[in-house]
């Protein structure tokens, strides 16, 4: 199950005053599933508006209902293999969405397989979280215990030419458990839960 507390923790942070998110890349996929063009930016460098409507983008995943549209799936030892989804994923976080290679191989797997008439895009967002230490009263205290460096990504519907609107699914990586990251797990969020699109977990994440 996931934490809600542990969602919030995440989310209040996602402010343009108080954001550590340090890159965002996307692409655009037109209506006949094909490539539209990408982009990948130092996220801090973004003005105050366009920091703020991304914001609310990737916000949607960790704040939406945790384990009703927002659901913890597993990586099994298979899935961690060399070539997988999962492989992909730690090498886009460990590069920090910097290496436009990686991103292009994830942005194939997703048009490939991604079900949809509609033109989209899918945004990826890059974090490094310094999770503060609590003490056993719960209270906050200064020194860190973890730095959670994350990916959140989205795929949202065009609402406009070259302009993401709410996002339909997505997905937070590694999980955030505990407080803490889980490389054993992914987050996935669907925004309705009753007509999800399936094909994220298992076909795209190859996660269970």
């Amino acid at each position: 199950m996931i934490s809600r507390e542990d969602m919030l923790e995440l989310t209040r942070r996602m402010t343009p005053a108080r954001t550590s998110i340090t890159r965002i890349a996307g692409c655009y996929v037109d209506r006949d599933g094909e490539f539209d063009g990408s982009f990948n930016t130092n996220f801090l460098k973004l003005s105050g508006s366009d920091k703020a409507r991304n914001l609310k983008l990737a916000k949607a995943v960790p704040f939406s209902d945790t384990n009703q549209n927002l659901i913890k799936y597993e990586f099994s030892a298979e899935a961690q293999k060399p070539g997988s989804m999962w492989q992909l994923l730690m090498a886009l976080k460990e590069c920090g969405l910097k290496n436009d290679a990686l991103l292009d191989t994830f942005y194939d797997v997703v048009m490939e397989r991604y079900q949809t008439d509609s033109e989209y895009a899918v945004l990826m967002f890059h974090d490094r979280y310094d999770i503060p230490a609590k003490a056993a009263d719960k209270e906050r205290l200064w020194e860190s215990e973890e730095v959670f460096e994350y990916l959140i990504c989205v795929i949202c519907p065009l609402a406009d030419e070259y302009e993401p609107g709410e996002p339909e699914c997505g997905f937070l990586f590694p999980a955030f458990t505990d407080r803490s990251g889980d490389l054993n797990h992914v987050n996935v969020f669907q925004k309705n839960p009753d007509r999800p699109h399936r094909e994220l977990a298992g076909e795209i994440l190859g996660a269970e």
